[in-house]
């Protein structure tokens, strides 16, 4: 089993009571739908524990988190505005963090062999993580990050493997910010998948959007992911192509940190439109407008691909379990995995 630290709230001060755990869910809900009695129905709780989480809490801590008007719905208040703001800045810098601190309560695989990886979130990689200590006897310790800051982690010596995506049959000036961390003489690319992305709209798409320019002509609500990941730098590379300016685009400023938290906002109401992975938008039953297929690489040093772990990890991504695996995620393909390739690779077809 493995166990993973979470994100909490304590009050500084007075007895330090910590928030209760339903209250963040709560103000998210209000958030996106601007009720209560629809906040409560998502978050399945009754109207009455809604009623008496949120006046407890402002008893506690002297102030309000949302304001319930008769007739008008519901909305955050400065405080829980703030709150909310302050979970997700928390969650984008934590969830680089917070997996170095997991703990295996398995003593097999806690002393079995171990590798460090910092990458991109992706859900076929977040898979491999649940099935290798049994599959193939190794723990992968993934710190999920955006593709240029695992790769500058791995470029330092941070991690023994890094992953990150680019567009297949991308040109010289896409792969450049990628391939600055390479080096061609010291490193090895491992072929992971491939996958589809793009927009990511409510059920039926019934704005029909198909475009990035569809969504500031309509004004519809965007929400990004954050600066840095290599899906923010194909989003602002499709706008550039595409002519609109970034600020043109109603919440471009809103960052989500991975594909199932975009797919979520969208999910919720919370956003009109979002952008990420056919996989993330299957799995909260929304319509997908592919926008570029993508290959996801993983990295390492040459000098490690015949080490026990590497050798192990190479054995499991050829292996049928693993492409398996990946099949059964819409929009994946587990196209020659495991194979090694120098860094002239990239872009290739």
């Amino acid at each position: 089993m493995h166990l993973v630290p979470e994100l909490s709230w304590r009050a500084v001060g007075g007895e330090g009571a910590s928030l209760d755990e339903r209250l963040l869910p709560l103000l998210e809900a209000i958030a996106a739908t601007g009720s209560l009695s629809a906040a409560v129905t998502a978050c399945g709780i009754s109207y009455r524990a809604a009623w008496g989480l949120l006046r407890d809490h402002e008893r506690a801590l002297g102030t309000p988190f949302a304001q319930l008007e008769r007739g008008r719905g519901a909305q955050l208040a400065p405080a829980g505005a703030r709150l909310l703001r302050a979970k997700r800045r928390a969650e984008r810098q934590l969830a680089q963090l917070l997996p170095r601190f997991a703990v295996e309560l398995d003593a097999s695989t806690a002393q079995g062999e171990r590798l460090a990886v910092c990458a991109s979130h992706d859900l076929a990689l977040t898979a491999l993580r649940d099935i290798a200590p049994e599959a193939a006897g190794i723990a992968l310790d993934i710190s999920f990050m955006g593709s240029l800051s695992a790769l500058q982690q791995f470029a330092e010596g941070r991690a023994s493997v890094a992953g990150f995506h680019i567009v297949r049959r991308g040109d010289a000036r896409e792969i450049a910010p990628f391939r600055r961390w390479l080096n061609p003489r010291r490193d090895r690319l491992i072929r992971f998948v491939d996958r589809e992305q793009g927009l990511l709209l409510p059920r039926g798409n019934p704005a029909r959007v198909r475009s990035l320019k569809d969504i500031a002509r309509k004004g519809l609500r965007f929400v990004n992911r954050q600066a840095g990941s290599g899906t923010r730098l194909l989003i602002e590379r499709i706008a550039a192509r595409e002519g609109i300016p970034p600020e043109t685009l109603v919440g471009f400023a809103r960052e989500e940190f991975t594909h199932a938290a975009v797919a979520a906002t969208v999910a919720s109401g919370a956003a009109d439109v979002g952008f990420g992975l056919r996989a993330a938008a299957a799995e909260h039953g929304l319509a997908f407008v592919l926008a570029v297929r993508e290959r996801y690489y993983l990295v390492t040093r040459a000098a490690n691909v015949n080490t026990e772990p590497i050798r192990k990890l190479l054995q499991l991504l050829r292996g049928n379990e693993f492409a398996r695996l990946v099949r059964a995620l819409p929009g994946y393909a587990p196209r020659r995995s495991g194979t090694l390739a120098g860094i002239d690779a990239l872009g290739e077809r």
